[in-house]
């Protein structure tokens, strides 16, 4: 390919808004272009590349035995409906009518179409296990979109979707889809860490990140040193502590009747600690939440027996519900894990009204003794004794509060932030902390959508058994991204051989006689090794070609000269140094250097 007859548009400068390497390079480099908050266009460059990631995932998820499909981007309402998560799925997701007045989705993720599609043909024990995927586009209605490419509205995905007979049908098809994407990554020269995470939306229980290291990554990963144990902090466990008293001893019973004590101004557990004279682990802190499509039965509990509540999809939940969620003072709630342990689609802390409303004190004065709605104790709380606690009313605490005596929790769970420093609960290592960024998610889903949906196949003796599921996703374009993240420096980007647009540039000074001639011929040579090669002839100054070259980021190189004929120059993107080859052995040296390189990558 000539750039005369190719789209090159480089930038000098960033864009105001592209605060990440990889945004600022791929706006510079014109790979991509915006069309609107979170709307990304490829270019004919940036296309090249997203392609070959694309192929990569294709040839490895092929390899492992999975079945390509297409589904439509449009989906019908009724599906996700019929799967329960119609009015649980959240404001990320676009629901537009059509003509007919139909409900209609723009897929933001597709087990539901999956286990459509697959249901409507499944009848036999026989047909499975399936894997099936797809790489389509999504649409999800980012409230921040943001980092280009990385957190963008419309994106594409590969998800896969495997449909087993049993769990360990499923273990084989999850660890089969595990090891794909470990080929698929080194393949594209990056380098994944792989940790336990939160389901999320989609539900299910296994569920493992493919994460790379990064600065401007929105995860933070919990590591032990000692131990492969490595977590997303939305799903991080760690070892309990027993809580101290304020004599840096374990917290002991107490017979004491509780006490109540005036304590106007103060409301934090640092108030606290200087009004009490005590340490903050032996404060019991009370938060009022508010829950979303909670699907925990509660109508055991006096205060919500008799909450209207909706079913969808088999599954039961309230809409709205609130909680008084306890934790050691000296601790933070994890709202992702809280969500988690309530099968809701998410939770927040309650505004000031709702707190006095459900906790008949204001914030600083919340306690769970005595209070109305179900109490969720951490596990941090199990252990804690003679306890401070809010006293239910504004301006007071109380005094030797005794857990299990004064009262008694609807749930005890692990709802507690873990952080850099807390210990490991395998090993007992100490944690120390990465920020990632998430390029693939797996899960095993189990019967969440096969059961609501109705999907079911006839077993060896004849009788319907509903499948079991898991899921499989990659984001391309974050991928895409990530690989400039880790791959670039100053002048542009360092593409990894297998993901360039080009393998080679080659840059006659100037398009004309002598160096016209031995471009031509280079790249006529190069192109018959089945080499990708850019032929930079534009009538543009040696130092403009030379600085897109970088920019872009081709891994080889040529500059093809006057004074150096008849030897040409070659230089790797990602080395400093240049070298002089003859003309006549040019094509052979570099056609080796591409295909060694992607080699090594393939291997």
């Amino acid at each position: 390919m000539k750039c005369s007859q190719f789209l090159i548009s480089t930038l000098r400068e960033s864009p105001y808004d592209a605060v990440i390497s990889s945004h600022q390079l791929m706006m510079r480099s014109g790979m991509i272009r915006k069309l609107g908050n979170g709307l990304y266009s490829y270019m004919p460059l940036g296309l090249r590349s997203l392609r070959k990631v694309e192929k990569i995932i294709r040839e490895e998820l092929d390899a492992a035995g999975l079945l390509e499909m297409k589904p439509t981007v449009i989906q019908p309402g009724e599906l996700w409906k019929e799967s329960g998560r119609w009015n649980t799925m959240g404001d990320e997701m676009l629901k537009p009518q059509n003509r007919g007045g139909q409900d209609m989705v723009v897929s933001p993720t597709a087990e539901e179409a999956f286990t459509a599609l697959i249901r409507d043909g499944l009848s036999s024990y026989k047909q499975l296990p399936i894997i099936a995927y797809q790489i389509n586009t999504k649409y999800r209605d980012e409230i921040r979109p943001r980092y280009g490419v990385m957190r963008g509205r419309e994106f594409t995905m590969m998800d896969a979707y495997s449909f087993d007979a049993d769990q360990k049908s499923l273990d084989e098809s999850y660890d089969k889809c595990a090891a794909a994407y470990r080929r698929i990554f080194k393949r594209l020269g990056l380098k994944t860490i792989s940790v336990k995470a939160d389901t999320g939306a989609m539900g299910g229980s296994g569920s493992e990140e493919f994460m790379v290291e990064s600065e401007v990554g929105d995860d933070t990963l919990l590591l032990c040193p000692e131990c492969d144990y490595a977590a997303n902090v939305e799903k991080a466990a760690c070892k309990t502590e027993v809580p101290l008293n304020s004599e840096g001893k374990p917290q002991v019973k107490t017979d004491n009747s509780i006490e109540e004590v005036a304590t106007p101004n103060v409301f934090s557990i640092e108030d606290m600690e200087k009004f009490f004279n005590e340490k903050s682990t032996t404060f019991l802190k009370a938060l009022i939440y508010k829950v979303y499509n909670c699907a925990v039965d509660l109508s055991k509990t006096e205060f919500y027996k008799n909450a209207k509540t909706v079913t969808e999809g088999g599954q039961t939940y309230i809409p709205e519900s609130y909680f008084c969620v306890l934790i050691r003072g000296d601790l933070d709630v994890n709202e992702t894990k809280l969500a988690a342990e309530l099968k809701a689609s998410g939770a927040e802390l309650a505004g000031d009204e709702d707190v006095l409303k459900y906790s008949g004190a204001p914030h600083g004065f919340v306690g769970p003794v005595g209070i109305k709605i179900p109490v969720i104790a951490d596990l941090s709380t199990v252990d804690m004794h003679d306890c401070i606690a809010g006293a239910g009313k504004e301006g007071f605490h109380i005094k030797h509060v005794e857990p299990g005596r004064d009262f008694t929790p609807f749930m005890t769970v692990d709802v507690r932030t873990c952080k850099e420093g807390d210990k490991c609960p395998v090993c007992g290592g100490t944690f120390y902390t990465k920020k990632g960024n998430e390029l693939g998610h797996i899960f095993k889903l189990g019967d969440k959508y096969t059961k609501s949906m109705h999907v079911t196949y006839l077993d060896q003796s004849g009788k319907p058994v509903t499948p079991v599921m898991g899921c499989y996703g990659i984001g391309v374009d974050r991928t895409l991204a990530s690989i400039i993240e880790g791959h670039h420096d100053d002048n542009g980007i360092i593409w990894t051989m297998s993901t360039a647009p080009f393998h080679v540039a080659v840059v006659p000074i100037k398009y004309d006689g002598a160096m016209k001639e031995a471009a031509d011929k280079l790249y006529a040579e190069l192109t018959s090794k089945g080499i990708e090669v850019l032929l930079d002839d534009r009538n543009e100054r040696p130092g403009v070609k030379f600085a897109d070259a970088d920019l872009i980021g081709y891994p080889v190189r040529v500059v093809i000269g006057d004074k150096n004929l008849p030897n040409v120059e070659v230089k790797l993107r990602s080395s400093d140094k240049a070298e002089l080859i003859p003309l006549e052995s040019a094509g052979e040296k570099i056609a080796a250097i591409v295909n060694d390189e992607l080699a090594k990558l393939n291997a």
